[in-house]
This record gives C-alpha cells, sequence and structure tokens, in this order.
C-alpha cells in the first residue's frame, strides 16, 4: 500500500535518510490513511537523537523548538507548520499511572513501536519499506477490533486514559473491544480517578462527538462514569411509564444525543437534559409516572457536573439555558417573544434543535403531532424575525430618556413602565412606534400608568 504523506512530511524522512538515519511516519496517521481517513496529525519517528535532528534542520536554516528533548521530540517548523520528530524509545516503569519514570532511547523500531497502547496506532510506514505491522493492526482494522499491543492490564497500568481512549477508539471507528482488552478495562477501571479531569474530558468528548454516542453506555457497563458523571448510572434503571415513552431514561438520553447534530453543547445538553427524572419521578394512582420540575432540576445538577467536569462556561451557560427551557410550552407568538426576551435568538434556534431531538427519542406515536407543532413554531419566528417584530426593550419604539422628557422621574417606575409596554407591543406588534407608545402613556395618566 502507498500513502500519500505531505511533502514537508516527506522533506523531512528524506533529509534523515540522506544522513543515514531511519525515518517513518507512525500511529495515527497510518491507521487513518489505511481506512482511507484524512489524518489530522503526521507523527515521524526516528532512531537519530533527538539534538542530531536539530542540528540537521538548524544548519538547512530550519527553525526547530526543543518541544519534548526530555522524550525525545522536537518540532521542525516548514511554512509556518510544526513537525513533531521523535526518536524511538522505551518507557521505564509508570509509577504515577501517567508518565514513565525514565525514558531510554532504542534503534530498535519494533521496541518503540510495542510501548504503545493499541494494534492499530502502532504501525508505521515509508515509501520504501511500505507499512511496518509488527503486532497485526492491520488484520485488527480488518476486523474492525481494538486490541491492545502485549498485555491489556499493563498497557492500562501505565497509563489508566488508555482505558477511555480504547472507548473512545471503538465509538469513533464503530469498532468492538476484543475481549481480553474488555476484561482488562473492567478490571483497571477505578484508576481512572487518577486521571485529571480535564484528560477525560478530552477523551469523553469525542465519544459524544462520534457516530457511536451510544457507546456511553459502555463507560458506565465497564464502570468508569461513576469516577466522573455518577448520575447517569440510575437514569439507567429508571423506567418511563408513561404514554409519551418507550424507553428507560438512560436510553432515551443517548437516543436523544443521537437525534442531534454533532456539536458539543447540543450534545452535551441532550445527554443532560433529563438527567434528575430519577429524582422527579411519581407513580399516580392509574401506574403513570410524572416528572414534575425535572427540567428546572436537571438544568441546575447539569451546571453542576459540567463545572465539576472542567467545562468553560460560555458551555455551561448554554447547557443550562437550554436544558432549562426544553420542556416550555411555545404556541402563541406572544410565548414566543417572551422567550426570545430571556433566551435570545440563537439560543432559541438551537432549543427547537433540542426539543425535536427529545421528541425523536419518545414514542414515535406522537412524533408526527409534535413535530407539526415545531414546524408552526418554527414558522412563526421566522415571520418574528423577518418582520422585526419587537421582543425586546432594545426593539421598542420608546425609551427611557423618551420618559424623562415626559416628565417621569428617573427610578425603577421607568423600568416598569418600559416593560409593561414592551408586554403589550409583543400581543400587538402594530404598537410599536413612538407615537403611539406615548399616546398610550398620556392616555393612561403619567403618574398612574399601569
Amino acid at each position: 500500500m502507498k500513502i500519500d504523506i505531505p511533502k514537508p512530511v516527506e522533506f523531512i524522512m528524506n533529509t534523515l535518510e540522506e544522513y543515514n538515519y531511519e525515518a517513518y511516519i507512525v500511529g495515527g496517521c497510518v491507521r487513518d490513511s489505511i481506512l482511507n481517513k484524512t489524518p489530522n496529525d503526521w507523527d515521524i519517528t526516528t532512531n537519530a537523537r533527538a539534538k542530531q535532528v536539530e542540528e540537521i534542520f538548524q544548519s538547512r536554516g530550519f527553525k526547530v523548538t526543543e518541544t519534548g528533548i526530555k522524550h525525545g521530540t522536537v518540532t521542525i517548523m516548514i511554512n509556518n507548520v510544526g513537525h513533531e520528530v521523535t526518536t524511538y524509545r522505551i518507557d521505564g516503569e509508570y509509577l504515577d499511572g501517567r508518565h514513565p519514570d525514565k525514558v531510554e532511547f532504542t534503534n530498535s523500531l519494533k521496541e518503540d513501536l510495542s510501548r504503545r497502547d493499541f494494534t492499530i496506532n502502532a504501525m508505521a510506514y515509508n515509501p520504501t519499506e511500505g507499512i511496518i505491522d509488527y503486532f497485526e493492526g492491520i488484520k485488527d482494522l480488518e476486523n474492525k477490533t481494538i486490541r491492545c499491543v502485549g498485555d491489556p492490564l499493563k498497557r492500562f497500568s501505565e497509563d489508566a486514559l488508555r482505558i477511555m481512549r480504547a472507548v473512545r477508539f471503538s465509538a469513533q471507528l464503530g469498532f468492538q473491544i476484543e475481549d481480553n482488552t474488555e476484561n482488562a478495562i473492567r478490571s483497571l477501571s477505578s484508576n481512572i480517578k487518577f486521571v485529571s479531569m480535564e484528560r477525560i474530558k478530552g477523551e469523553f468528548d469525542k465519544i459524544l462527538l462520534s457516530d457511536n454516542a451510544d457507546r456511553i453506555h459502555s463507560l458506565n457497563d465497564y464502570g468508569l462514569m461513576t469516577n466522573f458523571l455518577p448520575e447517569y448510572d440510575i437514569c439507567e434503571a429508571t423506567s418511563q411509564n408513561n404514554p409519551y415513552h418507550i424507553f428507560d431514561v438512560a436510553t432515551h438520553l443517548i437516543c436523544s444525543v443521537e437525534n442531534i447534530e454533532k456539536n458539543l453543547y447540543l450534545r452535551l445538553t441532550m445527554l443532560l437534559h433529563d438527567i434528575c427524572k430519577p429524582q422527579c419521578k411519581t407513580t399516580d394512582e392509574l401506574g403513570i409516572d410524572h416528572f414534575y420540575i425535572h427540567a428546572y432540576k436537571s438544568a441546575e445538577k447539569a451546571r453542576e457536573i459540567l463545572k465539576r467536569m472542567k467545562y468553560d462556561n460560555k458551555t455551561i451557560e448554554k447547557v443550562y439555558t437550554l436544558i432549562k427551557y426544553h420542556d416550555y410550552e411555545l404556541y402563541s407568538n406572544k410565548s414566543i417573544k417572551k422567550l426570545l426576551n430571556k433566551i435570545g435568538e440563537e439560543l432559541f434556534v438551537d432549543l427547537l434543535k433540542v426539543k425535536e431531538a427529545d421528541i425523536k427519542a419518545q414514542s414515535p406515536k406522537f412524533y408526527e403531532e409534535r413535530h407539526i407543532k415545531l414546524l408552526e413554531i418554527k414558522e412563526k419566528l421566522n415571520n418574528i424575525l423577518q418582520e422585526r417584530q419587537c421582543f425586546s426593550l432594545k426593539d421598542l419604539a420608546i425609551n427611557g430618556r423618551d420618559l424623562t422628557e415626559l416628565g417621569l422621574a428617573q427610578g425603577k417606575e421607568i423600568g416598569k413602565i418600559l416593560n409593561e409596554l414592551l408586554e403589550m407591543v409583543m400581543e400587538n406588534p402594530e404598537l410599536n412606534t413612538k407615537e403611539e407608545l406615548i399616546n398610550i402613556i398620556k392616555k393612561n395618566g403619567i403618574n398612574h400608568i399601569f
């Protein structure tokens, strides 16, 4: 197989070979090329030591940065793009479950590849020799299998994040995890508590944004979720005996995730929008389950969860708002404008996506009826926006200065009057002219307006 290597990468490899060193592309770029995917990164490995690589390319006028010199990595800048080159190495013991206590450099490509996590990531390539595959990575790609290089217990003990990575690759590629690898995940899943939340979040986001977000069930089955999202577990045990639902809470959450576009805050919204349903569940005398105020409680819990998981404030507040209003009743133009006033146009459009994903994950018996209602809301929204109808104080044809000019003293009364006028205008858009609003004020008397 011939891999089409970018020109700068090929230049680096050829240059190293001119100095009688070996050079290969390695890891994910080889895997992705075999799968006919476009690689994100092109990592180069060589038996040249980092200082030797640095000297070679600096002598040719290139900027070289010692990005990880202790681990044998330097970055060569070509056309303002950095290209990492790393020396073959053997890792020592992983005493902290993340970093080797020492790194030894080696002249053996096989020894270097043997320390990597999964067989599909442990292949190398150069144009002369083709693909170097000591651990049957190609076979595992063909069989759609995630399998550790060597002993999975050893691999996962070296770095517990590899447990999350196994699930992430299975989600992104649609592969199954091989039995021994899966057994090791179950045995060592508690080690994930030693991994920083930022690193866990990075892998979790990739699972959530994959084509197989249902692998979140696997995260919980393996005992991983209890270390960063323990609220999910009870959702799997919470049935919904309600005409509008056919799934337990957890299955509904995952189905709704899969029903929405691959946008992080939207997928987080769907994952957490009913997270407090178990705590809100009541059953009436007919045996029908209800989940009163679950939207509010789920929004509050989602904010707590996302802070704990180190998401940024902007993402947290978007998710909070969308969950809080995901069950909000929208019917009239006025109700749409009121919510527009609260959350803004961008989040309102997102909220309609959230509502659509939600009803798609409910009973199909009611889908058509609810979908039609959403289309009607969307049409009303479009009319409001196209006609530039007023739904916020900034769009009101009168402002506080106008009221003071009419003789009203500055203070809380001005805000009260403006909000009352906004209520009237949202109901009757034709009233939103300065002349009309002043007439309303004068008719009602400046000091006894509403």
